[in-house]
């Protein structure tokens, strides 16, 4: 009590001085009793414009000069070191720096506060948030002492902790030291995933009950010498080693446990999900196959009975014209036997089952009567009169089967032949039995042809001969 009373002179003095100091910006003096100063500026003070990124880096390159320390990802590159245990890496980092500088800086992550809070919840890690402010006297002691001491830094850097930094005069670090009530710098504090707590003030949206929340585990702030000050290396890795490591790791364990089967449940499901949309992808592509024969194969079947209906449509119109023509026309093209007043000649036609005709025909009669004698015998039918004459008849004949489109020999469902020596007797209108060859009579052998139309194996319709 008395050397509170004592020093509140001091403490005033101080005050005073600094405000004028710090009105005139004339840098102040370091002296004993500077220590002491309680002053702080009523008025904001104005913060650098830029991204949270860009000021964090800022910061840690000026920390690297003012220490003469590097920090991990900012020291001498080492190559792949396979499975070294992080302190064999920190040694070899320092061995790697020279005799000249063998310090490091924890590393130190870059981003805004709020993105390390985040990272520490999806990361399931500490995170240690150091704020420091360029008009406190402690600051440069914890600088120099405490940020590069190597046990602490190898501490930090084995238990894989989320190391965030800054200073107050840039908006960043301000806010953060709000959020955190930090009322004197330097200023260190630890914060993880923690069970819910009825009350937890992280400044950050607050969650679900059930689910872990960010919680302030600790918060160290003030000198850094002598060793046992809060800020020091010592009292900071016997708080981390003999407090916090054995309070926080067994819970964050269990929630990286955890998240280690929730992500592998979700590999599984989603390992599960993409083999059921194969396996549906498959069904709807083996489905759209049977869809598409289906519908091919109706397409077929509908256009073979389009032409099997087309081909009976025209075979029965063949038919019915060949029916009419042969009621109607044939007549006037049969010869007659023993013609009146001609000097006929004597046909012998043998038929293909050994049935013989024999007639007696005028040497003017034609191939056309030849063959409606042969026709007139297969087919025979009742006999209109319309007393058409030959030679007319004999003309719609040709026009009738040039009309049906069927070769001559299945129009007519047979071919002629000469016995001796063989040879085919076409069909040709208007051409005489002596043109042929018939002029004094002679055998003729019969040979059937099929009217129906068959399919070749290349696709074109021929006829077939019996």
């Amino acid at each position: 009590m008395l050397s509170s009373i004592l020093t509140f002179p001091f403490h005033v003095l101080a005050s005073v001085i600094r405000f004028i100091f710090h009105t005139l910006r004339i840098p102040l003096p370091r002296i004993p009793f500077s220590s002491l100063n309680f002053y702080r500026p009523l008025i904001a003070r104005p913060f650098t414009r830029s991204d949270p990124y860009t000021a964090s880096d800022r910061w840690v390159r000026s920390l690297e000069e003012e220490t003469g320390a590097h920090c991990f990802s900012r020291a001498s590159p080492v190559p792949d070191v396979g499975p070294s245990t992080s302190q064999l890496q920190a040694r070899d980092l320092r061995s790697r720096l020279g005799p000249g500088s063998p310090r490091l800086l924890p590393d130190f992550t870059l981003g805004s506060y709020d993105e390390i809070l985040r990272l520490c919840q999806s990361e399931i890690r500490i995170g240690c948030i150091v704020l420091v402010s360029g008009e406190h006297d402690d600051v440069p002691d914890f600088k120099r002492h405490t940020l590069t001491d190597p046990t602490l830094v190898e501490l930090l850097h084995k238990h894989r902790f989320i190391v965030w930094g800054g200073d107050v005069r840039e908006r960043e670090a301000w806010s953060a030291a709000q959020k955190l009530q930090a009322t004197t710098f330097p200023f260190v504090a630890f914060v993880a995933l923690q069970p819910p707590r009825a009350s937890a003030f992280m400044g950050t949206s607050s969650r679900s009950s059930s689910a872990p929340s960010l919680t302030i585990l600790s918060r160290h702030q003030g000198p850094a010498i002598p060793a046992s000050a809060p800020t020091s290396a010592r009292s900071l890795t016997d708080h981390v080693v003999l407090q916090l490591l054995p309070r926080v790791t067994p819970f964050l364990e269990n929630l990286r446990v955890a998240a280690a089967e929730r992500s592998l449940d979700r590999a599984l499901r989603e390992e599960q999900d993409a083999a059921f949309r194969e396996s549906a992808r498959r069904d709807r592509e083996k489905e759209a196959r049977r869809v598409e024969e289906a519908r091919r194969t109706a397409e077929l079947e509908k256009a073979a009975m389009e032409r099997q209906r087309a081909a009976d449509e025209t075979r029965a119109r063949i038919s019915d014209a060949r029916d009419r023509w042969r009621r109607e026309s044939r007549q006037a093209l049969v010869p007659l036997e023993e013609p009146p007043n001609v000097d006929p000649i004597r046909m012998i036609i043998r038929l293909q089952d050994g049935q013989r005709l024999v007639r007696s025909v005028a040497r003017s009669s034609t191939v056309t009567s030849l063959y409606c004698l042969v026709d007139a015998h297969f087919t025979p039918t009742n006999v209109t009169a319309t007393g058409m004459e030959a030679f007319v008849a004999e003309n719609n004949l040709g026009e009738l089967i040039l009309s049906s489109g069927q070769p001559v020999e299945a129009w007519w469902g047979f071919s002629l032949f000469t016995a001796y020596p063989r040879q085919a007797i076409p069909w040709q209108p208007a051409v005489r039995l002596a043109d042929i060859g018939l002029g004094n009579g002679g055998q003729i052998v019969v040979e059937t042809v099929s009217r129906e139309v068959e399919k070749d194996d290349d696709g074109y319709d021929t006829e077939g001969s019996e």
